[in-house]
């Protein structure tokens, strides 16, 4: 069932409308719990919507095995899908920087706090987002140290490849996960795949962790597929950020999510005019290349990518 969550009013007679797909079970067999599932919180990321899609799919091809509800929001920030805009266009606002928002406030805010209203309650909230255009992400869950004791052993359940706990001090306040977790509702930052692009591998392994999820809550009783172990990271030493030392454009020598030795070569920096080598980029450490550059073109200082120490 699609319901309008907020709607408000736009210039030339339209509307701005928030709307998320309610699946409920059959009549008797329901739990009483509830799993939600938001993406489209910045305009630019559209891995969450193909998530979107392919769970109502697969519920709707078993019907009768859910036994809760679940509520499916694909587009929190609809303007921002609709021009290709990270931000509420007109407003050149991050929608992830006003919750939990104000009924009473100016449209952005009361647009998030009933976004908040609505989601609150939920067992688990997936909060699907991707990178930017310019970094390739591998399926991964990003944890509030302050929240980790809940949202570890879900995040274990989700099928994602790493879990990252961040300090206290790095997390925004103002975000729809911060928010929503401070009042009691679990909320899982997922990140995962490219910005403006769909990574169909990794949004129908983000279905898999869902419908395991739902399943180990009580809410799912069909079939799921085994999920993988991620790796847990909770110290920031742990993390090495890899930067470019000059410009040029840059080519990985590497896959994305490859296990590397100190030492072996992640990619070159080019130079397309003289056709030279300009610099090398090269793993500090053993570990995981978590993220790498998608987009080639870089400038000193840019970040190429991330590698995750594992075992350390």
């Amino acid at each position: 069932m699609i319901t309008t969550v907020a709607s408000l009013a736009l210039p030339v007679e339209e509307k701005l409308k928030i709307q998320k797909n309610r699946i409920e079970p059959e009549k008797g067999t329901a739990s009483g719990k509830r799993i939600s599932v938001v993406t489209g919180i910045h305009g630019d990321e559209l891995e969450g919507q193909y998530v979107c899609f392919e769970l109502i799919r697969r519920i709707n091809a078993q019907k009768e095995k859910l036994k809760g509800t679940v509520d499916i929001y694909p587009a929190l920030n609809p303007l921002g899908i609709d021009s290709i805009t990270r931000g509420i266009p007109a407003f050149e606002l991050d929608m992830n920087r006003l919750f939990p928002g104000d009924t009473a406030g100016n449209m952005t805010e009361y647009l998030a706090a009933r976004i908040v209203e609505d989601l609150a309650g939920s067992e688990v909230v997936f909060d699907i987002h991707a990178s930017n255009i310019y970094l390739m992400e591998i399926p991964q869950i990003r944890v509030n140290a302050r929240h980790k004791d809940q949202l570890l052993p879900l995040a274990k359940e989700a099928n994602v490849d790493f879990v990252w706990v961040h300090g206290a001090s790095t997390v925004l306040e103002s975000t729809l996960a911060y928010s929503l977790n401070s009042i009691g509702t679990p909320t899982l930052v997922v990140e995962m795949g490219v910005g403006m692009r769909i990574t169909r591998s990794y949004g129908d392994q983000m279905v898999d962790g869902i419908l395991n999820l739902m399943k180990k809550l009580g809410i799912w009783e069909g079939e799921t597929a085994a999920v993988r172990q991620p790796v847990v990271s909770q110290n920031p030493k742990d993390v090495a950020y890899l930067n470019a030392a000059t410009g040029g454009l840059f080519v990985p020598a590497v896959r994305h999510g490859a296990q590397l030795k100190e030492g072996d070569l992640i990619g070159r920096i080019l130079n397309p005019l003289s056709g030279g080598v300009r610099d090398e980029v090269r793993a500090p450490m053993d570990g995981m290349l978590f993220t790498i550059r998608e987009y080639p073109i870089v400038d000193e200082g840019s970040l190429v990518g991330r590698l995750l120490r594992v075992g350390g």
